[in-house]
């Protein structure tokens, strides 16, 4: 919760400074309008012999005037008394309106939806970009944001409204865009992203934002979807993404390779799911340093396969120590083997 509090204010104020940017031809005018106004003012008034203590106090008159405040006693100078008149209208033409629409906008942050996932996603790291948020996609944030605790934000050029709700309900940012634009990647966070996981049902689509999300991170992991098992094996053999193809469309198989890790789909012994997972155990995790006796308790799963430095061990004992950068197997519900994958991370 504390996390999720510090990213709205970070993507707040991300948000307001971008709006700024979007009024700085507002700002500018009545700036300059503002400082060229006081200077002609002050000249003017020296000119005809009603003259201010300095270009200071010119300026602040004419600030004045901008807000609907004269300042003092109406001039004397008929050239005097058009800024009295001029700059009212300035002040209402450059900047009232404009400051009326941005704290409309600014406090209305459903009015500018995109702009305002894109200010959530911007405060991500390390996490994963998913682009096609449909029956595959929606399961595999499921698998990946609630079963295993990561980070995400979604790309769908036209998400349905009921699955916008459900997964802003989830904390996940959704920008309704076309993730072949480069610039919408970068919104999306790909720089940062530890990985991408492309759902969309067209294989040429897929594999064009998988190369570009490459060209912009060469170290992110690239999880594509691809219907021909021949395509998908070349991809791996060439690319090295991890393509997975008809046999592999189970959305526990994304979320997994996702996450460095692997899972196979469920099956039924004596009434019980239950799958096999392939996981790296990552320095400074939950699971480094415990063994395997305690894992197996603490999950009630089965590790029948522990590898270290090398050398597998099939039947590992319970005092047997699980180290950072072991490969271990684990045999357990999915919802369990989901809960190891996440804390080996």
């Amino acid at each position: 919760m504390h996390r999720s509090r510090r990213r709205l204010f970070r993507a707040s104020w991300r948000d307001t400074v971008l709006l700024l940017r979007e009024f700085r031809t507002a700002l500018t005018v009545f700036s300059i309008a503002i400082l060229g106004g006081g200077i002609l003012y002050y000249f003017i008034a020296l000119q005809v012999g009603e003259p201010l203590r300095n270009i200071s106090e010119a300026i602040y008159v004419v600030t004045s005037l901008a807000f609907f405040q004269p300042p003092g006693d109406f001039p004397e100078s008929p050239f005097l008394e058009t800024f009295f008149f001029i700059m009212p209208l300035i002040g209402i033409g450059s900047l009232a309106l404009g400051l009326a629409d941005f704290g409309y906008l600014l406090f209305n942050r459903r009015a500018r939806s995109k702009e305002w996932e894109m200010a959530i996603a911007s405060t991500l790291e390390n996490h994963h970009v998913l682009v096609g948020l449909g029956h595959l996609g929606f399961h595999v944030v499921e698998h990946l944001q609630v079963a295993m605790k990561q980070q995400m934000a979604v790309i769908e050029l036209n998400p349905s409204a009921d699955l916008i709700h459900t997964v802003q309900e989830m904390d996940i940012p959704i920008i309704a865009d076309d993730a072949g634009r480069e610039s919408i990647l970068e919104a999306a966070g790909i720089r940062r992203a530890k990985s991408i996981i492309l759902c969309t049902q067209n294989d040429a689509v897929n594999l064009k934002i998988a190369l570009k999300a490459r060209s912009l991170n060469p170290n992110i992991r690239v999880i594509i979807r691809i219907f021909d098992d021949d395509f998908a094996k070349a991809l791996n053999e060439q690319f090295g993404f991890i393509a997975l193809s008809g046999t592999g469309l189970a959305a526990p198989a994304f979320a997994a390779s996702a996450t460095d890790s692997e899972i196979t789909r469920p099956v039924s012994i004596e009434g019980e799911s239950l799958s096999l997972a392939r996981m790296h155990i990552n320095p400074g995790c939950k699971l480094e340093n415990e063994t395997v006796g305690g894992i197996e308790d603490g999950y009630n799963a089965s590790i029948i396969l522990v590898r270290h430095a090398g050398e597998s061990d099939f039947h590992p004992a319970d005092s047997h120590p699980i180290l950072a950068n072991d490969i271990i197997a684990v045999l357990g519900r999915p919802d369990i083997l989901h809960r190891l994958i996440h804390d080996s991370q």
